[in-house]
C-alpha cells in the first residue's frame, strides 16, 4: 500500500469516527454539519468497527470539500488573525447554500 492510500486510508476512519461522534452527541447538528440524510445518518450511526476499517480501506477520500465559492473561502481564509464578522458572514452564507442544497 502507497503512503498516499495507507494516509488515505487514516484520513477515511478518522472522519467515519467523527460522524459517528457526532451523531451519537447530537443528530441534528450532527446532520447539519456532515451535511447527510437522515437516511445516511442511519447508515454511519450503524456501522460496526469491522465495516468502518472496510469502507476507511477505500482509495476514495470520503471527507469532501462542501463549498465551491471561493467568496466562501477567502472569508474563512481571511489574514486577520480575529476576524469574528468575516466569519460569521461566511457561516451565514454556508448554512444559506447548505439550506438551499437540501
Amino acid at each position: 500500500m502507497s503512503r498516499l492510500n495507507a494516509e488515505i486510508r487514516d484520513a477515511n476512519l478518522t472522519y467515519l469516527m467523527l460522524a459517528q461522534q457526532m451523531l451519537r452527541v447530537d443528530r441534528a447538528e450532527g446532520m447539519y454539519r456532515l451535511g447527510i440524510s437522515a437516511e445516511v445518518a442511519e447508515i454511519v450511526e450503524s456501522l460496526t468497527t469491522a465495516q468502518l476499517l472496510k469502507i476507511a480501506a477505500s482509495n476514495m477520500l470520503l471527507a469532501q470539500f462542501r463549498f465551491e465559492d471561493t467568496l466562501v473561502w477567502s472569508l474563512l481564509a481571511s489574514p486577520k488573525r480575529d476576524d469574528a464578522p468575516s466569519r460569521m458572514h461566511a457561516a451565514i452564507l454556508m448554512a444559506s447554500r447548505t439550506a438551499q442544497a437540501g
